[in-house]
């Protein structure tokens, strides 16, 4: 026996005596499990924004456990099995690669994508967009559905395309406030819903040209979100460590000290 096969049935061992002898584990079922998964998910995504591969084996761990414990759930309840769940997986792989397990020819990945969401339609999927996750964070969500969209060819051409998009939809959404900012008080909340709408439409275009670009708009956003975090943070050490209290100081100072930060960062 390998020492991979080793190992992971000494975790699968140990799964199984948690949930019979202790007492949080003995209590778990699928809903109560659920949450955690998500954090779990979120932390390697994190671990994986920061390149942290310290970080992301021992989340991937976390996720596995996971699995076993879903896995020893189902077997309880007697709807599937540990094996049955790897089985799955290896034939659906199986399946849906027929140009390494048939005689499929492609050229590229995006030969590869379009035979996996063709298979999965042969599968009994009634749409394209189905296999969408109906609780994945927007901007996460975006990317998934125009992927999939481009795989039948519902796809601009050119980066050059997409971004006329993105003006066009920055122009409407200009439009729209300039109508809500002008309204009387019975129209004013069907404008405000329709700037929200066309601002909506903008991050849809520029997630959609991030895609064009090759970069991850979700993981763009977060390096953008803990740089922000990081540079604000220092802001108040540093106004702190001066004997002052942001609140206490107006916009200019602030700025100033932002830029400061900014440059040395």
């Amino acid at each position: 026996m390998s020492n991979l096969s080793e190992s992971f049935l000494k975790l699968v061992t140990i799964m199984d005596d948690l949930r019979e002898k202790c007492p949080w584990d003995k209590k778990q079922t699928v809903q109560t499990l659920r949450h955690m998964t998500i954090e779990e998910t979120y932390e390697l995504a994190d671990a994986i924004t920061d390149e942290d591969w310290k970080g992301i084996k021992e989340e991937l761990g976390d996720l596995l456990l996971h699995i076993l414990f879903y896995s020893k759930i189902g077997t309880e309840q007697n709807k599937f099995t540990l094996e049955e769940v790897i089985t799955g997986i290896t034939e659906k792989l199986i399946v849906r690669h027929p140009h390494i397990y048939g005689n499929v020819k492609v050229n590229n990945e995006e030969d590869v994508k379009k035979n996996w969401e063709q298979i999965k339609l042969r599968e009994g999927k009634r749409s394209i967009l189905s296999g969408v996750p109906k609780s994945l964070p927007a901007t996460v969500k975006a990317m998934r559905l125009q992927e999939k969209a481009k795989q039948v060819g519902f796809e601009w051409e050119n980066k050059e395309q997409v971004w006329e998009k993105v003006d066009e939809e920055i122009g409407e959404l200009r439009s729209a406030i300039s109508n809500w900012q002008s309204a009387n008080e019975k129209e004013l909340a069907i404008q405000h819903k329709k700037v929200e709408e066309e601002f909506g439409d903008v991050i849809f275009s520029l997630i959609n040209y991030a895609r064009f670009l090759q970069v991850d708009a979700e993981n763009a956003l977060e390096v953008t979100n803990k740089k922000f975090t990081r540079r604000f943070t220092q802001m108040e050490d540093e106004a702190t460590k001066s004997g002052k209290n942001l609140a206490d100081m107006n916009l200019p100072e602030m700025d100033s000290m932002w830029n400061s930060i900014k440059k040395r960062h």
